[in-house]
């Protein structure tokens, strides 16, 4: 490719892509003037990191979501900052023209106080995002008798029109008290703790137990994938399908790696008969 038409390409590029406006994590504008200008570049820098999983169809040809992964390792006092980061990715898919439904993580312990839930809620309607881009990944699920107390918090996001996954589930009596009182939309089985002993008989045709969709998560080798066939999965995420990307990338991102691969060991024909 000559210099001429690769600029040509860039210029092209840039001339198409669609405004955003440069907003901090408070909502506020990039002014551009002084200290508070590199303030702010230096916080839209922090949005262009790869904190987005990519999550697809069982196939790999479709993306169906994303796992934001930040807020997996937050701490109390950073949870509310990056949940509204997670929100304002979300909203930056959204006004560039793509609905890419986000699992945003959330600790069980958050759903039973009053003052978390109403703060996801602000968080949530100031959002103005449509139903069903929104999902909370609840994870970290200890005590079955915690579920009394977070049912209200559950029964708030959903009257937002929230929609809620059990990440990391296993066949502990805990979690399945956990299904049966919350009926997730989700469920999320990390494929990895299957390598050594194998996939138990409880956890095969998953998809016929419960009526939700099946999220095999860490899918890094082909026996991951395999075992997440045999559970009935309907998604899947892991280095195998593709690594995390930044929120930028998602947006021209549609299959995996594996689709990618069969694609190009499978070349279709054009109309005009090229391959």
């Amino acid at each position: 490719m000559s210099p001429k038409s690769r600029l040509y390409t860039l210029v092209k590029a840039w001339k198409n892509k669609p405004f955003q406006e440069v907003r901090d994590a408070c909502g506020q504008p990039w002014l551009g003037l002084g200290g508070e200008a590199l303030e702010e570049h230096q916080s839209w820098s922090q949005r262009q990191e790869i904190s987005n999983e990519p999550i697809f169809n069982s196939q790999g040809t479709k993306l169906t979501s994303s796992l934001f992964r930040p807020l997996l390792t937050a701490t109390d006092t950073q949870f509310l900052r990056l949940f509204m980061e997670g929100l304002d990715t979300i909203t930056y898919w959204y006004r560039s023209g793509r609905f890419i439904p986000s699992i945003l993580p959330l600790p069980a312990k958050h759903l039973a106080s009053n003052n978390f839930i109403d703060a996801l809620s602000d968080l949530i309607l100031n959002s103005r995002l449509p139903v069903g881009l929104v999902s909370l990944g609840v994870h970290q699920v200890n005590d079955s008798d915690s579920m009394d107390s977070c049912v209200e918090g559950l029964l708030r996001m959903r009257r937002l029109g929230v929609l809620i996954h059990l990440l990391d589930f296993s066949v502990a009596g805990s979690q399945i008290h956990w299904i049966k009182e919350m009926e997730p939309e989700g469920i999320h089985i990390e494929m990895g703790q299957f390598r050594v002993d194998g996939l138990p008989n409880a956890m095969i045709s998953l998809d016929q137990k419960f009526h939700a969709q099946i999220y095999a998560s860490n899918i890094t080798l082909v026996k991951d994938l395999e075992n997440a066939m045999a559970i009935g999965s309907h998604h899947c995420y892991g280095g195998l399908m593709m690594p995390p990307v930044s929120r930028h990338q998602m947006l021209h991102t549609s299959d995996s790696r594996i689709a990618k691969a069969i694609f190009s060991l499978h070349p279709h024909k054009n109309p005009n008969g090229d391959k």
